[in-house]
């Protein structure tokens, strides 16, 4: 299986590929290339998916260590080094998982620059996938950055009325960080002599170095999460984007945060993580009570739900700097499963949307009177954002909830309270949209989900039932890797 995850990260360029060839030979407006375009790209995307699900498949859950390692030498000592462990697998196979998604939503809803839009995609998904693989710094930071550019051109290109100033939002915070960081990384290669993850995560760096280089990479990963208070990027950039960039912004590039603070803070940087856990937590705090009250505030669907996003990644930060096995499995679960839960919150905004051209909650009102289906769907998906039990946003949130709790009885408690706030905003426009009279009669010809839009959500509403009753199915890959992350942080940390 050596070269499976060069495989699996570089097949969407071949659809990039495919897209120019088509573009060379015809005209880029004909409706056959643009149609041509979207196949290629769904295809494309779907054999990264079964490229994925092999990976998952061969994956050994008992070996703690990364796998599928490949190396290869780059240029000025920098190794090209790919692999992925427990807690890295299942993001590849998320990302892989919302890429088909997110081309089947644009089937009819993007209409100029569709190859353009396809190949945007198609490059974010390399981008993403290599971030979640790279087992070098350098590499890590190419794919790291070079995944703001798709993304700010998707929101700047395909976005709404106030797109450019979302996209370019949303590039500077992200980018005004990663110097920080970028800034760590020469300095962490300059005292190891080595730019090879696996050996930094072993390397004990002195505990003054350490809190300088925890800060830098926290700059950069609490803008990615967003944590408080520096999230304010993220509901403009929601609102302006499209339907699908909203999916993956979502659904993947906040799950880059959390990831890069398994990944690196707590392995390489114990004593800082310990010593700035309490900061964290009270970020974190301040993040699910008060964006949830933002939330409950808004007219606007999909800045809900984008605040509804900034409040469930508190949950994640708090089990991640716990420091304890149910806090890091919560947090790696509760990134799963806000991927799906949140993509497809998303995809219901579209669908209205999509017909109706507003996303204002004032709008609406009796869609099941209309849309009984769509409002089956919608119901699913807001249960599973509150959390109830035999969703997977359960499941997330009390075992981060449990690991926080051995770690700072206040802040469980006052997360806690998160929960009943997420379940007044998410109720609350649950039932201004669907219930009630149809009272609008620009809404007496709305119709029902397509056989299109059937096949979108039904893995969705797959995933999120079936993660909530079989939660094992992520513990048991994410188990090895965890406990050698806590039994590692607690060794550095004397706990």
């Amino acid at each position: 299986m050596t070269g499976i995850l060069s495989l699996i990260t570089y097949a969407p360029l071949v659809g990039v590929l495919g897209i120019m060839i088509l573009r060379f030979f015809g005209k880029a407006e004909d409706p056959k290339t643009v149609e041509t375009s979207k196949w290629i790209a769904l295809v494309t995307t779907l054999a990264t998916l079964a490229l994925s699900i092999l990976l998952v498949v061969r994956f050994d859950p008992n070996e703690a260590g990364f796998q599928f390692v490949e190396e290869l030498p780059w240029f000025a000592g920098i190794t090209y080094r790919m692999g992925v462990d427990g807690i890295s697998v299942l993001f590849v196979l998320l990302t892989a998982f919302l890429m088909p998604l997110c081309i089947a939503a644009s089937w009819r809803s993007i209409e100029h620059r569709v190859l353009d839009y396809m190949i945007a995609f198609l490059i974010l998904e390399t981008l993403v996938i290599g971030v979640f693989c790279a087992l070098d710094l350098i590499l890590f930071y190419i794919f790291f950055e070079f995944g703001l550019v798709p993304m700010f051109l998707i929101i700047g290109i395909w976005g709404g009325a106030r797109r450019v100033y979302a996209a370019f939002k949303f590039f500077l915070y992200t980018l005004l960080g990663s110097v920080l960081m970028l800034a760590a990384i020469l300095a962490m290669i300059g005292i190891a002599g080595t730019s090879s993850i696996p050996e930094l995560m072993t390397y004990r760096f002195e505990e003054g170095l350490q809190t300088w280089l925890w800060l830098a990479f926290f700059a950069s990963f609490a803008v990615k999460m967003p944590m408080w208070p520096v999230h304010t990027w993220l509901p403009d950039a929601h609102v302006e984007a499209p339907t699908a960039g909203s999916v993956i912004l979502a659904g993947i590039l906040l799950k880059m945060g959390g990831y890069g603070f398994m990944r690196f803070s707590l392995p390489m940087f114990p004593e800082a993580s310990e010593l700035f856990a309490p900061l964290v937590f009270a970020l974190s705090v301040v993040a699910v009570i008060y964006t949830s009250l933002v939330a409950f505030r808004q007219t606007d669907i999909k800045k809900l739900i984008a605040y509804s996003s900034v409040a469930h990644m508190g949950f994640v930060t708090m089990g991640i700097f716990s420091g304890n096995a149910q806090g890091e499995q919560g947090a790696i679960f509760q990134m799963i499963s806000h991927g799906v839960i949140s993509g497809a919150l998303f995809l219901c905004v579209g669908v209205v949307y999509d017909r109706m051209h507003t996303r204002e909650i004032a709008f609406y009102g009796g869609l099941v009177n209309r849309m009984p289906w769509y409002a089956a769907v919608f119901m699913l998906f807001t249960m599973g954002n509150v959390g109830l039990p035999g969703t997977s946003g359960f499941v997330g949130e009390i075992l981060t909830m449990t690991g926080t709790y051995q770690a700072s009885t206040w802040t469980a408690l006052l997360a806690a309270t998160g929960v009943i706030l997420s379940a007044v905003y998410a109720l609350t426009l649950y039932r201004r949209v669907i219930f009630g009279e149809l009272a609008n009669p620009k809404l007496a010809a709305i119709t029902d989900l397509e056989w299109r839009e059937v096949v979108i959500f039904a893995p969705l509403i797959v995933s999120t039932l079936y993660l909530g009753v079989f939660p094992n199915s992520v513990f048991n890959l994410t188990e090895a890797s965890v406990d050698q992350l806590v039994t590692a942080y607690r060794a550095a940390t004397g706990g």
